[in-house]
């Protein structure tokens, strides 16, 4: 009998602005897989808005996840995406050891930054607590300036290939198994680095429209998703990058304004 694959996502709620869960959960239904969602906060909108409700989920997180526990629950994916401190980093952590078996594919997406400077809500307690869950993951999905924050290393917005094996090679030391740095940007063209620890290829894509909110959420999720189904690393960045190219396109097209992300939806029939 066949068996339906199972995937944790921890990521914060957004009722509003297509990021975090309510980008993760679709696209990973879509591709066949059961999304169980950890809240580690909740959102009316994402923080790009001006105003929105917040709850906090630190101190609910632990009891939520134990019920999981008592249900015997096992994971075929886990997948985390945005935390707000370190504490939240700590119960990631345990959560991992609590719920993965030796198949489960961990896919560590450590959101800190962008364009050289971390967000508000990081400081280096957080950046300390992140790199201990590299040694858990499978594939982690920074972008330039979060690698550059998890290696230490100096950020400037233009890097060689051979920099970029160079910060792959430091992340893998930390425990990464597969690094894709995301969203290098070269004249009109956007990069993906890849890197397996034996292999690495810089994978080009033109630039697409605007810069919208939740691209990154998009592309790491169409990757967790596919790791669980066996895809080759190299094939699922190619397919994730022209997924996030064609919903970027579209948005522009109708007029989606850029803090409210992409209308993947429109186009999910392509994961199916």
């Amino acid at each position: 009998m066949k068996k339906q694959k199972k995937m944790a996502v921890v990521n914060d709620f957004s009722g509003f602005g297509r990021c975090s869960l309510t980008v993760a959960i679709p696209i990973i239904s879509a591709m066949k897989i059961q999304c169980c969602a950890v809240p580690t906060a909740i959102f009316s909108n994402h923080t790009g808005y001006p105003d929105y409700f917040f709850d906090d989920y630190t101190n609910k997180m632990q009891a939520y996840y134990e019920k999981w526990e008592k249900l015997g629950l096992q994971f075929d994916g886990i997948y985390t995406g945005f935390l707000g401190s370190q504490k939240q980093a700590e119960i990631v952590g345990d959560f991992i050891s609590r719920f993965s078996g030796s198949d489960t594919i961990v896919t560590v997406d450590p959101v800190m930054g962008d364009n050289g400077i971390t967000y508000a809500t990081v400081d280096k307690a957080l950046c300390r607590q992140i790199k201990k869950l590299l040694p858990f993951s499978h594939i982690i999905t920074p972008n330039l300036t979060e690698a550059c924050i998890l290696t230490d290393s100096d950020y400037h917005d233009v890097c060689t290939e051979r920099e970029l094996t160079v910060l792959s090679e430091k992340l893998h030391t930390l425990g990464a198994k597969n690094v894709i740095i995301t969203g290098i940007a070269c004249d009109d063209k956007i990069g993906n680095f890849v890197s397996t620890g034996t292999d690495t290829c810089l994978l080009w894509f033109s630039k697409s429209g605007t810069a919208h909110a939740g691209t990154g959420d998009v592309f790491a999720s169409v990757i967790a998703a596919d790791a669980v189904n066996g895809v080759p690393l190299e094939q699922s960045v190619k397919k994730a990058a022209d997924f996030v190219a064609k919903a970027v396109a579209l948005s522009d097209e109708m007029k989606i304004p850029e803090q409210d992300g992409v209308c993947f939806e429109e186009i999910l029939d392509l994961l199916m």
